[in-house]
């Protein structure tokens, strides 16, 4: 038998440190016989990119990221559009595609999952270019997520803090939205762009949301009141949510969105700043990923 190659890209320090036993558990428990392996940690920001780009180009069969949803953002960007499926082992902070996928959140498992290989393919989508696999989007998350990725301390407990302490003050902004040439004006908390059902640390706004369905959907979140915050904010991880008056979801292909203020984004929980008009595009079917 032919062996497969995989190459596993470790991000050593993402998330809360599960990675750092990874080469060990991939030595003892990846199925030799099925595959020919190496193991490679990023050194920068981008440098998964460049590495699974170079083994999509070199034809290896698989690209594993190690690490969290920002890992496998980067490490997915190198694959899409070829015949080399992405692989995830979760190590982050909210790992929101890995639990849409099922994935499990125990490294062990997770590496069972990357033995059986088993594939599908996903949507994904860019904006302005800047491709992402679970959800980006403007507004508040988008200001968290760079709370949290200037804070340098990981976890969700570091996370929850962040938001909790920048909600009250947060102003909601006005957002005109073109989607697939129809134009809406909301004034939002934020505006989410979701390929999955999940947000991160087991949270959904969507809990319908299908990955392989060919559309993206937009989500439109008004500001809950906050004194309503703690009756409202258990819905987020019972996945019930979108059935309350402050979300509107709308399926989308293409959206093009305008703000008179702000430059900031988040691209799977990556915080970016890309201007004050951007376009999402979907791509549908673009990625191979091992799955369940």
């Amino acid at each position: 038998m032919v062996k497969k190659r995989i190459l596993f890209i470790v991000n050593p320090v993402s998330g809360v440190g599960k990675q750092k036993s990874m080469r060990e558990l991939i030595d003892s428990r990846l199925d030799k016989e099925k595959y020919d392996y190496q193991i490679v940690y990023t050194e920068r920001p981008g440098h998964a990119t460049e590495i699974s780009r170079r083994g999509a180009e070199e034809g290896l069969d698989f690209v594993v990221a190690v690490g969290g949803d920002g890992t496998v953002n980067e490490t997915a960007a190198g694959l899409v559009g070829s015949d080399t499926a992405l692989g995830i082992i979760p190590t982050g902070s909210g790992n929101g595609l890995s639990r849409h996928l099922e994935i499990p959140m125990n490294l062990k498992r997770a590496l069972e999952i990357v033995n059986r290989g088993h594939t599908q393919k996903i949507d994904t989508a860019t904006i302005n270019g800047h491709i992402f696999v679970n959800v980006a989007g403007v507004g508040f998350d988008a200001s968290v997520a760079k709370k949290f990725a200037e804070s340098g301390k990981r976890g969700f407990a570091n996370y929850f803090k962040i938001t909790t302490g920048s909600y009250k003050n947060y102003k909601p902004r006005k957002y005109t939205l073109i989607i697939d040439g129809e134009t809406i004006i909301r004034r939002a908390l934020l505006v989410s762009f979701a390929n999955s059902s999940q947000f991160g640390n087991n949270t959904s706004i969507n809990s319908k949301a299908s990955i392989d369905d060919g559309f993206i959907d937009v989500c439109i979140v008004r500001k809950v009141p906050y004194w309503k915050t703690i009756f409202l904010a258990p819905l987020l991880f019972l996945k019930r949510f979108d059935q309350t008056s402050y979300v509107e979801i709308i399926r989308a292909k293409e959206v093009q969105l305008k703000r008179n203020k702000g430059k900031g984004i988040h691209l799977d929980g990556d915080p970016k700043k890309i201007g004050k008009a951007f376009t999402m595009k979907i791509n549908p079917l673009s990625l191979n990923v091992i799955v369940p």
